[in-house]
C-alpha cells in the first residue's frame, strides 16, 4: 500500500466512531511506519476530534512499536522531543499528549522519558512558553499520573506543577490542578490502587 493511501485510510479510521481497540486493530494490519506518519500529521489536523483519536491510538501503536524494536520508539520520542524545540520551525501540535500516552502504554518508555516531560514545566529545562503547549502538557502529565503517579512523583512534578495553578489560562489552570491532585492522592495510604487501564478525560475541557 502506498504512503498516500495508508494516511487516507488512517483519517477515515480516525474521523469515524467506531472503538479503539477496532480502530487499532485496523492500523496494525497497515504498514507500521507509514501509519506512525499519518498519526504525526493528524496531530496537526484541524478536526479536533481527529487529533485526539491520533493521541489515543499513538500510545498503542508507540508501544507495539517499542516491543519490536526499543529503538525505533526512542526515536519516535525523540521526534516529540525535536518538534517542541523552536529549532524545529513548527510548533509542536499534540506533542506533549501523544508523548504522554505513549508513556503511558510502556513502562520502559515512561523510564527513560517521564524525566523529558517534568522538564517541559521547567524553566531550566526544556520549558514551553506557549499556553496551547501547556495545555496538552497539564492533559499528559495528569494522563500519566492516572496510570504511573508514583513515576511522576520521582522526578519532582509535584515541585513544579503549582505554579500552573496561577496561570492566566484557565484550561491550564483545570488541567495543572487535576494532575496534582491525583499525585497528591497517590501519596495517600488510602487512596485506591491505580491501574493501567485509566480511561482517557477531559480533552476538550
Amino acid at each position: 500500500m502506498s504512503l498516500r493511501a495508508t494516511k487516507a485510510r488512517v483519517i477515515s479510521l480516525l474521523t469515524g466512531n467506531d472503538p479503539l481497540p477496532e480502530v487499532l486493530g485496523a492500523l496494525a494490519a497497515l504498514p507500521r511506519s507509514q501509519v506512525l506518519k499519518a498519526l504525526f500529521a493528524a496531530l496537526c489536523h484541524h478536526d479536533q476530534h481527529l487529533r485526539w483519536r491520533a493521541v489515543s491510538a499513538m500510545g498503542p501503536v508507540v508501544a507495539a512499536l517499542a516491543d519490536q524494536d526499543l529503538e525505533a520508539a526512542r526515536v519516535v520520542m525523540r521526534r516529540f522531543m525535536w518538534s517542541l524545540n523552536d529549532e524545529s520551525g513548527g510548533i509542536g501540535w499534540g506533542a506533549p499528549e501523544a508523548m504522554a500516552e505513549c508513556l503511558v502504554h510502556h513502562e520502559q518508555l515512561a523510564e527513560e522519558y517521564s524525566h523529558i516531560l517534568v522538564s517541559f514545566m521547567r524553566e531550566d529545562g526544556f520549558y514551553l512558553e506557549y499556553p496551547p503547549l501547556q495545555q496538552g502538557l497539564m492533559w499528559g502529565l495528569g494522563r500519566l499520573a492516572e496510570v504511573r503517579p508514583q513515576l511522576l512523583r520521582s522526578k519532582n512534578a509535584l515541585l513544579y506543577l503549582p505554579p500552573y495553578l496561577d496561570s492566566p489560562d484557565p484550561v491550564v489552570r483545570r488541567r495543572a490542578a487535576h494532575a496534582l491532585e491525583l499525585l497528591k492522592a497517590a501519596a495517600s495510604p488510602v487512596s485506591p490502587a491505580f491501574t493501567g487501564n485509566a480511561k482517557i478525560v477531559d480533552k476538550k475541557s
